[in-house]
């Protein structure tokens, strides 16, 4: 038998009791958490110590730590602009989009984990979603490519927006290595391929976050382009 959905969205809210705590100051206080001490440090116990309350106290609101994370990651979602479809073009509100994402992922990067793991259907998810696919229904899909073309989109920023996650924790103050050790092990792993070193040498960014933008501005471009060139010619 399968088992039947189930979501912290899925019931009604429950009142504090008395003057206890709110459900929206939980929710607050765990992307606190989760920001300074990313997704493996967010307990039940460590997040009632930081509001100064018990267990209990937010188990009257939330089931479990799964259910707390669905409810912090519908409040991402209303950090992500989508301009108005009737005030911007599909690809200005899709770059708008893109670039808001990706801004938004890099400044609470448990949400790169967060995402895929758990249903998406609070009312912040519900608004950026139709805001997107209104922009993509003025673009002129139809049908199921509306949905194909906001999903490409955000996997796109995704794929591009993980990596950079990754190697900015392995060479930030406490990462393991720097771009120029890596460079030097590329010199001597990769000796076979001189001309993809030379390559390699000319053209990387000695800061790495340009090398990223940059990366991302071509990304993007290709993405929208080719989603262009699905459109009925006009």
């Amino acid at each position: 038998m399968t088992r039947p959905f189930s979501s912290v969205w899925t019931r009604e809210p429950r009142q504090p009791k008395n003057a206890g705590l709110r459900r929206e100051q939980i929710v607050a206080a765990a992307i606190e958490l989760l920001d300074a001490e990313g997704l493996d440090q967010l307990s039940m116990r460590k997040l009632g110590s930081r509001l100064g309350a018990g267990a209990t106290s937010l188990y009257w609101h939330v089931a479990n730590k799964d259910e707390l994370l669905e409810l912090t990651l519908d409040e991402i979602w209303a950090l992500v602009e989508v301009p108005d479809p009737e005030q911007a073009s599909w690809r200005e509100a899709a770059t708008t989009f893109a670039y808001s994402m990706r801004d938004t992922v890099l400044t609470h990067p448990w949400v790169a984990t967060v995402v895929g793991q758990f249903p998406s259907v609070g009312p912040h998810a519900f608004a950026l979603m139709e805001r997107l696919r209104r922009t993509f229904t003025r673009a002129g899909f139809t049908g199921t490519d509306i949905y194909l073309a906001g999903g490409t989109v955000m996997s796109f920023v995704l794929g591009q927006v993980i990596p950079e996650i990754s190697a900015r924790r392995m060479t930030g103050p406490d990462g393991d290595w720097t771009l120029d050790t890596a460079v030097d092990s590329a010199d001597r792993l990769a000796a076979g391929y001189p001309e993809l070193l030379a390559d390699y040498r000319a053209t990387r960014y000695t800061d790495m976050n340009t090398g990223y933008a940059v990366a991302f501005d071509f990304g993007l471009l290709c993405v929208l382009d080719g989603l262009a060139a699905r459109l009925p010619a006009p």
